[in-house]
């Protein structure tokens, strides 16, 4: 598996405002998965970007009173210093204003004409600019007054107007055939179930430009025709590994092991981008996660419309990004819809972070300042709890292997706090405080066996907190070429020098105005 590549991508984010919460929670899991793929030695390439065309972003940027493309330039800037706030790893960050990105889009939309899957027609149907989506009569409700919405609750609008259409009519058995062939190509199955019966229902072609604007990737050829967002947002998974070169990252990157995506746009992932990719001879993604919405307050989804959007740099700025970034993959059982409360990040965080982990390395690092000379103390005089303690951590890395592969991000980290739960009752039941006084030999050991189960829980848990755990690391001597999985098991060298204890998780209080 050591060097292996894994691709793996977030949604390109629609930067028609600036990012919110559910953004940050998509790209801190990508995030975290990321990591963790490295810590296995996999060659990791994550990809994510902004989707910068379309009519929404026209409307948003001449109602700000904006040339597009400059308020598309702030906007993605918003985006980009997220990922950087919330230490998100990614490896290269695509905007679809960028020439390399139209590069792609051209290329694949040649391959679906060489196909004989682009024809031109007139389109009039129902149209979401705020999803960027067609929708058929029957899938419509009625909001108030009798206007009509889109699955999503967003207005729809009558459009006609000139336009290429894709056949994707033609890859109704094809689509049928690759989710009964491959049943982990759409995650959770709640998704797989329902795209599934979406297709079995029928498709007809798809539009696949525009005429009513000219904010997007020309169609070749076609003067005055621009591509439909969506054909061009879904390439940016390829531009962002090379294409339309062949060979280099694209050969080795592509296909992608998993796009994580919203659970709102699987349709678009799961049927138009692997129609798209059939039409163009090219590689299909290995799998397609939707995981579920982030939800305010009262259980409502975030939106800008409905006034509920919250920043994630203030809950950064407030409770700190590891605290962040912990409450959300941990709370949240992942694919499914979750809420969040300052309450709760609270709770969670000093429970987990501060007294389970934080104060565990405090207390027996302080003891090793204070009795060893600030040195490892050597394990000297063994006893049988000791090797359950061991064990235990150890065998955590199974179950969090097994959890990741599922994409079980909860649990996964559910294994390794209950890992810490153990080292804190084996820190507890052994009492090294208490023993010193007649064994210092045993209390060396205990001490000695406490700090390498730090050490261990610290390489587990680098891949979510990466801050705190890299300083825990640090405060136990792990040297910095040793923190990748393989190195579990290789356990502190008694007499290194440890630098002074210093408290990792500080303990989080309600802000006054929660």
């Amino acid at each position: 598996m050591s060097g292996e590549p894994f691709y793996i991508t977030t949604a390109i984010a629609y930067p028609n405002g600036k990012p919110h919460i559910g953004h940050a929670y998509e790209a801190i899991a990508a995030d975290a998965i990321a990591r963790f793929r490295r810590l296995q030695g996999r060659d990791v390439r994550f990809v994510t970007g902004t989707d910068e065309h379309g009519l929404k972003m026209v409307q948003t940027a001449r109602a700000a009173g904006r040339e597009t493309l400059d308020f598309a330039d702030e906007m993605s800037g918003y985006f980009q210093s997220m990922c950087a706030k919330l230490n998100i790893s990614v490896d290269a960050f695509v905007r679809t204003t960028e020439e390399r990105h139209t590069a792609a889009s051209v290329a694949i939309w040649n391959g679906m004409k060489a196909k004989d899957d682009l024809y031109l027609d007139r389109y009039e149907g129902w149209y979401s600019v705020r999803d960027e989506a067609f929708y058929e009569e029957k899938e419509l409700t009625e909001g108030e007054g009798g206007q009509k919405l889109s699955p999503q609750g967003t207005p729809v609008e009558w459009t006609v107007e000139e336009s290429w259409f894709f056949r994707l009519s033609r890859y109704q058995e094809p689509l049928l055939k690759l989710f009964a062939e491959n049943p982990d190509f759409i995650k959770p199955d709640s998704r797989r179930n329902e795209v599934i019966r979406f297709v079995e229902g029928g498709l007809k072609d798809l539009s696949v430009s525009r005429t009513s604007f000219d904010w997007g990737v020309p169609v070749p050829d076609s003067p005055g025709h621009v591509m439909y967002v969506w054909v061009d947002a879904l390439t940016t998974y390829m531009t962002g590994v090379g294409y339309p070169q062949m060979d280099g990252d694209f050969a080795r990157y592509w296909p992608a092991d998993v796009h994580l995506i919203g659970k709102d746009i699987v349709r678009f992932h799961t049927v138009y981008w692997p129609a798209f990719l059939m039409s163009a001879d090219l590689p299909l993604p290995k799998q397609v996660f939707g995981h579920g919405f982030l939800l305010a307050r009262g259980g409502e989804k975030m939106s800008k419309s409905l006034g509920n959007v919250v920043d994630p740099m203030d809950l950064a700025e407030q409770f700190g990004v590891d605290q962040l970034r912990y409450f959300l993959l941990r709370e949240v059982s992942f694919g499914q819809d979750g809420s969040y409360s300052p309450e709760a990040i609270v709770t969670r965080c000093n429970a987990d972070l501060a007294n389970n982990f934080g104060n565990l390395a405090q207390r027996s690092l302080s003891m090793i300042a204070k009795n060893c000379d600030g040195k490892i103390p050597a394990p000297t005089k063994p006893d049988p709890a000791d090797d359950v303690l061991t064990a235990t951590v150890h065998d955590t890395m199974a179950s969090v292997t097994t959890a990741m592969e599922d994409l079980a991000i909860h649990t996964a980290l559910e294994a390794i706090w209950s890992a810490m739960t153990v080292a804190n009752g084996y820190f507890a039941d052994q009492a090294p405080w208490s023993v010193r006084k007649t064994d210092p030999e045993r209390a060396d050991t205990i001490l000695f066996r406490t700090v390498d189960a730090i050490r261990a829980l610290a390489i587990l848990a680098q891949w979510v907190i990466p801050d705190g755990a890299a300083r825990i690391l640090d405060l136990v001597g792990q040297p910095l070429d040793k923190r990748g999985f393989g190195d579990l098991g290789v356990a502190l060298v008694p007499g290194t020098d440890l630098p002074a204890p210093a408290g990792v998780f500080p303990r989080l209080e309600l802000p006054t105005d929660a």
